[in-house]
């Protein structure tokens, strides 16, 4: 990869050892590379920064981030556990299923894993300590179920994940994410019918289609927004970032004008919040551009791509090296500077083996998720155990079937393309022709080339 490669890795991988932010890790190392390699530092790197957040696009982010603020904190959490727990509280063990479902609509609606767990754990985690839970089962639900949200659109991720593919559609990301999520929640779900048999936790009173149709009226305005957003995407109303805008007006109304839960003088609270949390994304965004300006000057995509390919000639063992990689990048590195840096790296790989951008995009995301979840890194984790009151290390152990919820999910996802790529056909978000061109799990046709095989897994 030459000298200016070995740069690079080396002053990056010496300033997170040194635990410098990950972000002025990104750049410090850029700049000392793009210096060894004779260029003016200064101009490519400023320049590649600015270039990188230049996009419309990403003005989705700070409104998404800011709907999921309001939606935080007004109220909709509560009214998505009441009717949670109306449809499977009757089940044994039926608040951790309760605690997943409303996960998976409370992330289908802010996108954010982190809020999930903070908004729907701050009550669910007391609430099933009161019960009779193990403490660190329930912080555990919590903190695997709340990923779902990044697989369920809209999701933040998404939209990098698009920006760093360059010509990927968020409309179809977003769609592409629906059915994995739902997998995923139903492999976790999965894990807490075995702990709750195991353990003989209590199952809550049956609903009765009154008391679920009363939890549905509650919920209605908050899951209303999901239709909003991505009916209006689908429909060709307006684009995800003029959907974001939407969100945020909507969660609004509803937080302090319906709900009343947010007053007027928590919002100046909020903003700022929304104004933090959007300038270090699109720090690590512009830092991560520059990156990856110089990783294509060293050919780094190209040297890792032939190292892979030359590592087998089998697709399936390359897709499995890919996602052992990419956990364990995801175990100290954070899902946005993850996938800003090694898509440009992986991409050209899984491409040349037939697979469609989008389908790849969903298994780095649900991929970089169980890194959310694992020491030492895990956002989700840390505020879990916060919120929880128990520590890491005692909720690590219990963590580890879900884990292989999550593991068992990635493969799914990995090596079924149809779990990915069939929603986004049928609501035409892709092409048809563009899907059935990838050659990926496909089996090889007879041809007249003297029996060779069409490479795929």
């Amino acid at each position: 990869m030459g000298l200016v490669a070995l740069i690079l890795v080396a002053v990056f991988v010496l300033l997170l050892v040194m635990n410098v932010p990950i972000a002025v890790a990104i750049a410090l190392a850029t700049f000392v590379a793009v210096l060894s390699e004779g260029s003016d530092p200064a101009v490519v790197v400023a320049s590649n920064m600015a270039n990188g957040v230049n996009s419309f696009a990403l003005l989705a982010i700070p409104f998404f981030i800011l709907s999921g603020h309001l939606m935080g904190k007004g109220g909709m959490a509560r009214r998505l556990i009441d009717f949670a727990g109306t449809l499977v509280g009757f089940l044994p063990g039926g608040l951790a299923y309760v605690n997943t479902l409303t996960c998976m609509l409370f992330g289908s609606i802010s996108g954010s894993a982190a809020a999930a767990v903070s908004s729907v754990g701050g009550f669910m985690i007391p609430e099933m300590n009161r019960k009779g839970y193990n403490r660190e089962f329930n912080v555990a639900v919590t903190t695997t179920a709340a990923t779902t949200g990044l697989l369920i659109p809209p999701s933040n991720i998404m939209i990098v994940y698009s920006v760093a593919a360059g010509s990927v559609s968020i409309a179809a990301m977003f769609m592409a994410g629906v059915l994995p999520g739902i997998l995923s929640g139903l492999f976790i779900m999965g894990v807490c019918g075995w702990f709750a048999l195991r353990n003989r936790y209590v199952r809550e009173a049956r609903s009765s289609v009154r008391d679920i149709a009363i939890a549905f009226k509650r919920a209605f305005l908050s899951l209303f927004l999901i239709v909003i957003v991505i009916g209006g995407i689908l429909a060709g109303i307006f684009t995800a970032t003029e959907a974001a805008a939407i969100a945020v007006v909507y969660a609004f109304l509803l937080s302090v004008v319906v709900y009343r839960e947010i007053k007027m003088k928590e919002l100046p609270r909020i903003l700022l919040d929304t104004g933090i949390t959007t300038a270090v994304v699109m720090l690590l965004i512009g830092a991560s551009s520059g990156m990856s300006w110089i990783m294509t000057m060293a050919n780094i995509p190209q040297t890792v791509s032939a190292a892979l390919l030359g590592l087998s000639d089998n697709p399936v063992v390359i897709l499995l090296t890919i996602n052992v990689l990419l956990l364990c990048v995801g175990t100290f590195m954070d899902m946005t500077p993850a996938v800003l840096i090694f898509t440009p790296i992986f991409l050209p790989v899984v491409t040349s083996l037939g697979m469609n951008e989008v389908h790849f995009g969903i298994i780095m995301i649900a991929n970089l998720c169980i890194g959310l979840c694992t020491p030492p890194v895990g956002t989700c984790l840390f505020i879990g155990c916060g919120v929880g009151q128990t520590t890491i290390a005692k909720v690590t152990r219990t963590m580890l079937p879900f884990f292989g919820a999550m593991a068992a999910a990635l493969l799914v996802i990995t090596y079924v393309p149809a779990a990915s790529l069939w929603l986004p056909v049928q609501t035409r978000q892709m092409k048809k022709a563009d899907v059935e061109k990838c050659t990926f799990m496909r089996p090889a046709a007879d041809d007249d080339t003297d029996g060779a095989a069409v490479p795929g897994p």
